[in-house]
Order: C-alpha cells, then sequence, then structure tokens
C-alpha cells in the first residue's frame, strides 16, 4: 500500500481554455487487491480529502495491472448496511471489492477540462460523483515499482474547474464583443465624417462644374470676337501688336481651351472621387435596401487606384442586374477585403518578377501574361440539390472576381476555409474570414474559393436574389 499523495500543478498558470486535466490537483494513492480493509479505512480517516483508492494486481514479473477503483463513498456506502463493518472491516479487500465494484471513468491525462466535464455528466447513478481515473506516463517510485501510471481526480475539482473556464471565456467574450462594439462605433462616427468631408467637397465642385460650361461658352465668345475684329480691321495697330506679342496671344489662344478642359476633366474627377467616397461610407440602416452593386464596385475600384501602383488591368464583365436588397455598407466591406486580397497576390508576383529580372536568368513575362482581375456579374439559377439549403431560392446573383495570379497551394486554401469555420473564426478572424460571415450570416448567401496553382484564384460571391 502506497502513500496518498497531491499533486498539483508546479506551473502555477492560471486555468485557460486550452487546459487538460494534468493541470488540476490529483491524488496519488495505490493498494494491491490482497492489502486490509482495516489498513485502507485507517488511511481515509487520516487523509479526510482522499476521495478513493486505485486498486493494482501484482504480476510475478514485478508490474501490476490496473483494475479499478473504490470510492471513499462507495465504502462508507457499504459499511453502512447491516452489519456491514463487523463482516468485512477485517477481511481483505478482494472480498469487498467484489462487492461494491463499479464502472470506473479512464481519461489520458491529456483530456482537456471542458471534454472532461462532458463526459463525466453523461455518467449515469451511482457513480456519477465518483471520483475520475487519469492515465499519464508517470513512473513507480523506487520505494513502489508495482504502482501504475494511474491517479485520482476529485469530481468537484473538475467541475470548479469547468466553471472557472467558462467564467473567463464569458469575460473574454464579453470584452471581445466591447472592443466590436467600440470599433463598429468608431467606423461609424469616421464614415460619418468622411461623408460630411465628402458632402462638403461636392458642394464646391458643384459650383464650379456649373459655371465651368458657362466659362467655355464665353471663351468661345470672345475668340470669336477676337477673330471677327481680325477679319474687318486688317490693318494692325502698333500698340495692340505690342500687347499681344507681350501676352504670347497665340499660344494663349491655343491653350486656353485646354485649359479649360483639363479644369472639366479635373472636376469630373473630384466629383466621381467624392461621390465615390459617399457610397463607400454608407451607413446601413436597421432593414436592407436595394442597391445598384455595379456603380458601388465601380465606386470601391475608383477609391483604390491609389493602391494599384503597378500596371494591373481591370476587366468588367458586367452582366444584367436588378437593384439588389442587402446591407450595402458591409457588401462594400467584403468585396473591397476580396479585391485586396487578388491586388496583393498580383503585386507579390510582380515584385517576384522584378527580382528575378535583376538577379536572376529567367525571361520576363509575356504582355498577353500582364496581371489581371476579372469583375463578372450575373443573374443565375441554382439547383436546391446543390445547396445544403432547405426552400432555396431558385434565382441568385453572382459576383465573381477572379485573377490571374500564381494561385494558392492545398494549405494555403484550407487555412482560409477553416478561418470560414464558426470555432475557429473567433481566434484569428482574417479579412476574408470577416467577408464570409458579411455574407452568409448577414446576407444569408454562399462565398466560394476556387484556386489552381499556376492558373489564379477566383471568389464567388452568392446572393439569394428574392
Amino acid at each position: 500500500m502506497s502513500i496518498p499523495y497531491l499533486w498539483e500543478n508546479q506551473t502555477g498558470g492560471d486555468l485557460g481554455l486550452e487546459s487538460t486535466l494534468e493541470d488540476l490537483p490529483l491524488y496519488d494513492f495505490q493498494v494491491v487487491l490482497g492489502c486490509s480493509v482495516r489498513d485502507l479505512v485507517q488511511h481515509f480517516e487520516r487523509h479526510p480529502l482522499l476521495p478513493g483508492v486505485i486498486i493494482v494486481d501484482p504480476k510475478e514479473n514485478g508490474t501490476s495491472e490496473f483494475l479499478g477503483m473504490i470510492s471513499r463513498r462507495g465504502l462508507l456506502e457499504f459499511f453502512l448496511r447491516p452489519k456491514g463493518l463487523e463482516l468485512f472491516l477485517d477481511q481483505s479487500l478482494d472480498v469487498v471489492y467484489s462487492y461494491i465494484r463499479t464502472p470506473v471513468l479512464v481519461l489520458p491525462a491529456q483530456t482537456s477540462i471542458l471534454t472532461a466535464t462532458q463526459q463525466s455528466l453523461k455518467r449515469s447513478a451511482p457513480g456519477y460523483a465518483d471520483p475520475i481515473v487519469v492515465q499519464g506516463n508517470w513512473l513507480a517510485s523506487a520505494d513502489y515499482p508495482w504502482m501504475v501510471p494511474y491517479r485520482l481526480l476529485n469530481s468537484h475539482e473538475l467541475n470548479l474547474a469547468y466553471w472557472q473556464i467558462r467564467g473567463i471565456e464569458t469575460q473574454v467574450r464579453y470584452e471581445r464583443t466591447q472592443v466590436q462594439l467600440l470599433q463598429s462605433e468608431k467606423m461609424a462616427s469616421l464614415g460619418r465624417l468622411v461623408d460630411g468631408v465628402a458632402h462638403e467637397i461636392l458642394d464646391p465642385v458643384g459650383f464650379i462644374w456649373g459655371n465651368l460650361t458657362h466659362l467655355i461658352t464665353y471663351s468661345d465668345s470672345l475668340i470669336e470676337l477676337l477673330d471677327a475684329y481680325a477679319t474687318n480691321y486688317p490693318q494692325p495697330v502698333v500698340a495692340i501688336e505690342a500687347l499681344k506679342e507681350e501676352i504670347e496671344f497665340d499660344f494663349l489662344r491655343q491653350d486656353f481651351p485646354r485649359l479649360l478642359s483639363s479644369i472639366k476633366s479635373g472636376t469630373e474627377r473630384l466629383s466621381k472621387l467624392a461621390t465615390s467616397l459617399q457610397n463607400f461610407c454608407h451607413i446601413d440602416e436597421v432593414h436592407p435596401k436595394p442597391a445598384d452593386l455595379h456603380s458601388h464596385l465601380d465606386s470601391i475600384l475608383l477609391l483604390m487606384k491609389s493602391r494599384i501602383n503597378r500596371d494591373i488591368k481591370i476587366i468588367k464583365n458586367y452582366g444584367h442586374l436588378p437593384p439588389v436588397t442587402c446591407y450595402i455598407g458591409q457588401l462594400n466591406q467584403a468585396f473591397i477585403n476580396i479585391l485586396i486580397h487578388g491586388f496583393d497576390s498580383l503585386l507579390n508576383q510582380a515584385i517576384k518578377q522584378d527580382w528575378v529580372d535583376e538577379y536572376g536568368n529567367t525571361q520576363r513575362i509575356e504582355p498577353s501574361e500582364l496581371p489581371q482581375i476579372i469583375i463578372t456579374t450575373g443573374m443565375i439559377n441554382l439547383d436546391s440539390s446543390s445547396t445544403d439549403r432547405v426552400n432555396t431560392p431558385e434565382r441568385w446573383v453572382s459576383i465573381c472576381i477572379a485573377d490571374n495570379s500564381p494561385g494558392l497551394s492545398a494549405e494555403e486554401q484550407q487555412k482560409i476555409l477553416d478561418s470560414f469555420s464558426s470555432p475557429k473564426r473567433p481566434q484569428k478572424e482574417t479579412s476574408l474570414s470577416l467577408s464570409y460571415h458579411i455574407v452568409t450570416a448577414k446576407h444569408g448567401g454562399q462565398l466560394k474559393l476556387r484556386s489552381q496553382p499556376g492558373i489564379g484564384t477566383e471568389f464567388e460571391i452568392l446572393l439569394p436574389f428574392i
């Protein structure tokens, strides 16, 4: 019979979601099957917190076999029977064990506390409160070479640890929610600020644009008047000729229309940019509203021109799309996340090619292989059998964003797909996982990823058209 010993976590670390049974206090108390019941009872009296005892059967070769476990509660209930103490106190343990043998829950030491608690709660009466036997890689001591690598875990300790972890999890979830709410409020405030700035830009731009047409008309009329004077009064005047030479009249006459055309082009571009900012900073309301997806895609591409510092060709294969009922502000975020992923892939490819051109002997890519992003939209029909949904809409809006980057490897694709799953998304939320959540959870749609190494990558957004 060994001496009862309590093994506690020596690291002193706090419990977390990944904590295992090894991190909990474990009791090491083992007896051979032929020991005296009286000696066992005396050990229980000296150690009131001891939850039970592990029963082993020593072999002739010096090893032992794990037989089971007797809990303190089970032994006490056995002795409370009529004349139980008188009949069995002086017997060997094998006699008592033959009467009170109960099913034992044995779990590896690497089992997480959350999983162990779930399995412990599945036990039926009367053994639902018995200690749990934990199997590990512990070695037998020199004094007790027959001991087996098993220890006891008090069910009460397991339940306390479980609720402690649940409390930590609830606190972390609450803090994460608060951070998300704060971030959402910041983004909403930033959206309102940018929307106000865009509105302030549009006011003077509209004033310039409205008067620019009249300015062009006036300038044409003045030049026409000067031409009429030159035709009807061909005799040059010395003072006028000197002034014309001083102001470089011939150049001014040719450049002035081009100057007005340049002002008109810049004003038009600034107006489109401010309108794109307003569209992108659209604040969603409680209910979804119809939106023109093509105009919003164009606005996003216009805003992202500064990011495209390489020769990336944008090909738009827009089909006929009616107004789509959606949360357009959130959908804009999904579009821009996917486009940024494509731009980054193409830019990385271009940087690698520049490096090869400078330090390697590989031939540069041909013009037909220049980086490009293809945006294809349209209405499609899906078989209800092809989607794991009930009462699926017959018509769907499809937005495909494809690039001719080197593509994703199988491991990279699996990482992206793993980030889409609900259990793993909170651990490391990426821009693509956020886009997946927007498309699926917020709009009831689908986000599909298709990629082939050496060919390219395609993301397809499917939105139900109701």
